[in-house]
């Protein structure tokens, strides 16, 4: 049987009983007061307009679903279809397009837009944890992708290099398998530097390529090394930087085969989506399911209003 066969893709009290099950383990809490004891379930009555997944907090006597502080609040798109959206993205490792989404919820595209983006919101970790901890190694790239139109606008020749596309920066751990990004406006040490001693252990080793802006990183760190690209040269034993290249091309792969077109203003949260599913891949022990709900949890506290496709606020 196929895992979208399961009743909580297809019926709405399954789907609100699977959230709370992930984002309630210990029981219903309250978002207004944060009450977790005296909280009580009102039954469903479409008759007197009460509402599926409707609880009452004894303490502040306020009623509230699994939705309120989360991406779904005040969605008027069935809890189920927002399930079947966030399994479909996290399960894809290249991505889902809105487009794509829209047909297959039958849905508008506004709304599939609106759904990708909350749900890329939800993957969003804010973790802080500096990487190498341990004393491993992490490894340091940049990327570029797309065209910045505040440099180059729209009917204007592109030019060659990569001074008119959109510069990202990016970590991977290799102890721990986990990347973060950076959408960063230029290449130099002065952006660049300050931005890798925030995220990284003085104790870590790292390897990057020959780039001018990260020759004195050995000065804060346990031990910087480099391999020259421009020679040929693409590792010395354990001193390379394939893995990370590895996560640009599914991250290159995907945003050029799948969403084509990104402005520079939504970029940190198809990074997000990116960096979410490499760092909950198969290979560090997280399956499809497990991934699902990872994202569910990350969408609590992030309520997001609907802004449309075309607003600069979004």
């Amino acid at each position: 049987m196929s895992i979208l066969s399961r009743p909580y893709f297809h019926n709405e009290e399954a789907a609100f009983a699977h959230v709370e099950s992930v984002m309630w383990p210990s029981g219903p809490e309250c978002p207004h007061c944060g009450c977790v004891g005296r909280i009580s379930k009102i039954k469903a009555n479409p008759e007197k307009r009460v509402r599926l997944g409707l609880h009452k907090c004894g303490d502040c006597k306020k009623q509230f679903t699994v939705k309120v502080g989360t991406v779904f609040e005040d969605s008027k798109v069935p809890l189920h279809k927002w399930l079947q959206a966030v399994y479909l993205m996290t399960s894809s490792k290249k991505g889902v397009s809105s487009h794509q989404l829209y047909r297959a919820l039958e849905v508008t595209y506004k709304t599939a837009w609106f759904m990708t983006h909350r749900i890329r919101e939800a993957m969003r970790s804010g973790d802080l944890a500096p990487f190498g901890a341990d004393g491993g190694v992490v490894e340091v790239d940049e990327t570029f992708i797309g065209n910045d139109r505040s440099i180059k606008p729209k009917h204007t020749k592109k030019g060659r290099g990569y001074a008119h596309k959109h510069k990202v920066l990016s970590l991977v751990d290799r102890t721990t398998g986990r990347a973060r990004n950076f959408v960063v406006d230029d290449l130099k040490a002065a952006t660049l530097v300050p931005i890798l001693r925030e995220n990284i252990a003085k104790e870590a080793t790292i390897y990057t390529d020959e780039a001018g802006q990260y020759r004195k990183l050995a000065a804060g760190f346990a031990g910087h090394d480099f391999v020259r690209h421009g020679a040929g040269e693409y590792g010395r034993g354990e001193v390379h930087t394939n893995t990370i290249e590895g996560y640009f091309s599914v991250f290159k792969r995907g945003m050029k085969g799948v969403y084509q077109h990104c402005g520079k203003r939504h970029l940190h949260r198809y990074m997000a989506e990116f960096g979410f599913r490499y760092d909950n891949r198969s290979a560090n022990g997280v399956e499809d399911v497990e991934r699902a709900d990872r994202a569910l949890r990350g969408a609590r506290g992030k309520r997001l209003k609907y802004q449309g496709p075309d607003s600069k606020t979004a």
